[in-house]
């Protein structure tokens, strides 16, 4: 952050705070807010933190889960009040105000403080202090390096470290993907050293499925996952429908899309499903095959180069259409080592 000490002044003063992070918050986005909550309480300040809807039950046992306020329409009041109320308002791990649909206009219009802090690409300039690299594995290790930063590594107690390991871990694939650097493992270190506890953060995010979830898994690996060798791609659709069938919970489908990069000579994995109220993509890849540049251009998203979002207000049909279309695009691309 390039004015610490004016943010650390700001800080001496006890501050009614908001967190915020994005849609569908996964175990970086969650962790980093609640581990920043707990530091900040304990730092004598008020804290709230929101999200835009529900997550994953696979990351709810993280310390302050209870306390989080999930807006809903019907709870648009009570957030709007929440936000009028708070003199300092964090958005974590989304980098456009946008990524959290109907509280972003809130956000835009709050006089209050507001700090950014995120590793996704191209920003939106909306904040006064920003803690943003988009070199960093995840934003939990950008939440712990600003807790380093104001002097306070010594308030990261046991829980606050689980929490920041959780985000750390999940982002880097559990130390497997390309953003994984020995800055990443420095930090994991000094996690430990506060009291995190690998075993079982890992345990309670990748070893605790409903038979549900298993079984969905089976029926995607099985019948749904498609394979396009001429440009590289793996891809899967599921309908409302199917996820329904299988009583497809938030976070089901995490993690499903990575399969298709383990198939040998597969540079480009994409999962497309119907969520209702849009259709959903999840784009991942491998080298320096940008899917970033892909979800930004044709379906409304962005993220990062080898991980990326997108949706679309067409037809499950018309979306794979216009994927497969899309496609040859990059063909030149998907087929470069």
């Amino acid at each position: 952050m390039e004015n610490i000490q004016e943010f650390k002044q700001y800080l001496q003063i006890s501050r009614k705070a908001v967190i915020l992070t994005h849609f569908k918050p996964d175990a970086d986005a969650l962790g980093s807010s609640l581990g920043l909550a707990r530091y900040l309480k304990q730092k004598g300040h008020t804290v709230t933190v929101i999200t835009p809807s529900d997550y994953p039950d696979f990351i709810s046992w993280m310390p302050g889960n209870s306390d989080v306020f999930i807006f809903t329409k019907d709870k648009s009041e009570k957030a709007e009040a929440l936000i009028n109320q708070a003199n300092l308002i964090f958005c974590l791990d989304f980098s456009s105000l946008n990524r959290i649909n109907d509280l972003g206009e809130m956000i835009r219009k709050s006089p209050a403080k507001k700090v950014l802090i995120d590793h996704h690409l191209e920003p939106e300039k909306f904040a006064d202090f920003e803690q943003w690299d988009d070199t960093a594995a995840s934003t939990a290790e950008l939440v712990f390096k600003l807790i380093v930063d104001l002097g306070d590594e010594a308030l990261v107690d046991g829980e606050t470290a689980n929490c920041l390991y959780a985000g750390l871990m999940t982002d880097t694939g559990s130390f497997r993907h390309s953003n994984t650097s020995h800055q990443v493992f420095q930090i994991a270190a000094a996690l430990v050293a506060r009291g995190a506890n690998p075993y079982k953060v890992s345990k309670l995010i990748y070893d605790t499925n409903t038979i549900e979830r298993l079984r969905l898994m089976g029926y995607v690996l099985s019948e749904k996952l498609q394979v396009l060798p001429e440009y590289r791609t793996a891809y899967m659709v599921l309908s409302a429908e199917e996820l329904k069938r299988f009583g497809s919970q938030t976070g089901d489908t995490e993690g499903l899309v990575n399969y298709g990069l383990s198939i040998k000579g597969i540079k480009l994995s994409v999962m497309i499903s119907d969520r209702k109220d849009s259709i959903k993509l999840s784009l991942r890849s491998l080298g320096d095959f940008s899917v970033n540049e892909m979800a930004r251009s044709h379906f409304g998203g962005g993220g990062h180069r080898n991980a990326a979002g997108g949706q679309t207000s067409l037809t499950l049909e018309e979306t794979l259409k216009k994927f497969l279309t899309v496609l040859p695009l990059y063909k030149d691309q998907l087929q470069n080592d």
